[in-house]
């Protein structure tokens, strides 16, 4: 752990830095010959002695931006200090291992098998020059072998790393990008249930409150179930609403009231979804045919959506005097369609957005299935329809019956 936080904190100094300091150890090691007693019988040390060893020592400055050219400096100095001055030899030649090290970890293989093999050359007549001792000449191959060995080491690991951190940075990148898609998912399926929940609430609303003050003179009891109506669908809406603002919110304070966690909507409550467009709007008939599977939720709240943006389009554009919803489980796919026998596509007045239509198509595509929308047959009235596949997702009812059931619920 400690060999690896000095390792991340060398690679944020800055390169001169570590260069100068490598080149300062260096000189600290060649200077000791120099600061004790020489042997008998052999001259002292002189400042020029220092000086051309001290000149064999100062390239590795430039060791990192030019490895091959302080190489070759390294060496022309110490043949120079070997063959034209008789000061103190060194126990180990450190300037050359360090510049054969970086030749090794940063060279292209060419530079650096050229470089390897001037060395090796070069060490024969070295050691003939000074001791011509077999022991010498293994440990100089020995010495300068484990540096190069050490120099490729350490280009591997650094490209290691390297590969290791670019991939992060991709992964990074990867999840920064998935989580935007998923934000931007989330953001419209939140859009698509405000808008269902919002529209069709202020839908029913307004058409019941429309036809309250001519139902309180003509049919008092409609009207009282008009009102009763627009009071239910709005506490519907509350509901939904403060169910799904109760999810966005990260965190509820601890004496805020917690949101219902009642499941959204399914097929269950279409039944009731048509009473309550049925009490201002026209009479809705609602027909499952075929053998019902259990679904997930998800799925039954996307029919339920379906089915509620149809009859919103309906009542708030159709102008109809009678609506059918009808679900066909087929075994392998759910087929729901929402006719009415208003005036059809294009005749409607008043503004719109076409948000829900894309939002009906959008539900469908995302379990699979398909949705449409245009004129009925021969052209009568409007029609809203969708294919939800089955298959992997649905099981036979319990009973194993087939159901085929007709409702109509009337004002």
């Amino acid at each position: 752990m400690g060999t690896e936080t000095l390792a991340a904190r060398l690679r944020t100094v800055n390169g001169w830095v570590v260069d100068i300091g490598l080149a300062l150890l260096v000189q600290v090691a060649v200077s000791i010959p120099f600061v004790v007693d020489r042997p008998d019988g052999l001259r002292p040390a002189t400042w020029a002695d220092y000086a051309m060893t001290s000149l064999g020592v100062l390239p590795l400055v430039w060791r990192r931006r030019a490895p091959v050219a302080v190489t070759l400096a390294v060496l022309a100095a110490q043949a120079a200090y070997k063959l034209t001055l008789d000061g103190p030899g060194q126990p180990l030649p450190y300037a050359g291992l360090v510049a054969l090290y970086t030749v090794a970890a940063l060279s292209s293989a060419r530079r650096r098998i050229g470089i390897a093999a001037l060395v090796a050359a070069l060490i024969l007549p070295s050691v003939a020059l000074n001791t011509q001792d077999a022991k010498e000449l293994m440990f100089s191959f020995f010495v300068f072998g484990a540096a190069y060995a050490l120099g490729r080491l350490t280009h591997t690991r650094q490209a290691y790393t390297a590969a290791v951190e670019d991939r992060a940075a991709q992964l990074e990148r990867a999840n920064r990008i998935e989580a935007e898609q998923a934000t931007a998912r989330e953001r419209a399926r939140i859009a698509r249930e405000m808008h269902d929940i919002l529209s069709h609430a202020v839908s029913i609303m307004i058409v019941q409150a429309e036809a309250g003050p001519l139902a309180v003179r003509a049919a008092p009891a409609r009207a009282e179930a008009a009102f009763e109506a627009i009071s239910e669908t709005g506490r519907d809406a509350m509901v939904q609403l403060r169910r799904m603002l109760g999810v966005l919110r990260e965190e509820a304070a601890p004496d805020s009231p917690a949101a219902p966690r009642e499941p959204q909507p399914g097929i269950a409550a279409l039944p009731a979804l048509a009473e309550r467009v049925s009490l201002g709007g026209p009479p809705v008939a609602y027909e499952v045919t075929g053998t019902p599977s259990p679904l997930p939720p998800d799925t039954e709240a996307t029919v339920y959506r379906i089915v509620q943006e149809a009859l919103t389009n309906t009542v708030k554009h159709a102008a109809a005097r009678t609506v059918s919803v009808r679900l066909a489980y087929t075994g392998r796919e759910l087929t729901l369609t929402v006719l009415d026998d208003g005036r059809g596509p294009g005749a409607a007045p008043g503004p719109g957005t076409g948000h829900g239509l894309i939002g009906v198509h959008e539900r469908a595509a995302a379990h699979g299935g398909r949705a449409w929308a245009g004129p009925g047959p021969g052209g009568r009235g409007f029609e809203v329809g969708a294919v939800i596949p089955l298959d992997g997702l649905a099981r036979p009812a319990p009973n194993g019956g087939s159901v085929g059931s007709s409702a109509e619920v009337g004002a």
